[in-house]
């Protein structure tokens, strides 16, 4: 995986503004080797701790928005200050990380730094952070609005009726069912086989019921 590394003052680009300034300092604080890598199918962003001598090693995907850029930033800056105050002693994201979590989003919510709708969602997160991103829909959603570059015709599946029909990636269509706790139950048309879908899986709209 092709990796570019970036000087303090580029990561600025990255940041939303006024946040720069206090994300150098943590990472100068903390010693952290931030890299950000092209796009990742299945991680937004990664921390590995230091080990014999090395420093701490976070990566950021380069193709996300302003605020999530910094968001998936926090995440993983909360990973270590979990490891520096227990080591391996406590789960990935219990407690200790979440409540680390916590005060990192509501020290840059207090810079008002996000916009009213990413900071609305962000209330839920601050209470109770789930281990990924995908696991919060309504920061997703209002995440995804500040992409710059959007697929045309490409909804989440959230965002369109029940009983629509929609093109996976792959090519497959499906018609989009009921939600059954956190995740859509959908038929495949080919097959009559069903699957299930986050809400925050992002496919190509075909038809809407009339």
């Amino acid at each position: 995986m092709p990796i570019e590394e970036h000087p303090m003052q580029a990561l600025a680009a990255f940041l939303p503004e006024g946040t720069f300034a206090d994300v150098v300092a943590f990472i100068n604080h903390y010693k952290v080797h931030l890299t950000v890598t092209k796009k990742r199918k299945t991680v937004l962003g990664d921390y590995r701790h230091a080990f014999h001598g090395a420093n701490h090693r976070i990566t950021v995907n380069s193709n996300l928005n302003k605020y999530e850029f910094l968001i998936t930033l926090l995440h993983e800056l909360a990973h270590l200050l979990t490891f520096e105050q227990h080591r391996n002693r406590v789960e990935a994201h219990g407690k200790e990380w979440k409540n680390n979590y916590s005060k990192l989003l509501i020290s840059f919510i207090q810079k008002k730094v996000f916009p009213a709708d990413i900071e609305k969602a962000l209330e839920q997160s601050v209470i109770n952070p789930a281990a990924t991103a995908n696991g919060e829909t309504s920061l997703i959603l209002a995440l995804r609005k500040y992409d710059a570059v959007k697929r045309e015709g490409y909804f989440h599946i959230a965002e369109i009726p029940v009983g629509s029909l929609f093109q996976t990636d792959d090519k497959r269509i499906f018609q989009k069912g009921e939600k059954r706790r956190s995740r859509y139950t959908c038929t495949e048309i080919k097959t009559g086989l069903k699957y299930t879908f986050s809400p925050v899986y992002e496919v190509k709209l075909l038809q809407t019921p009339t």
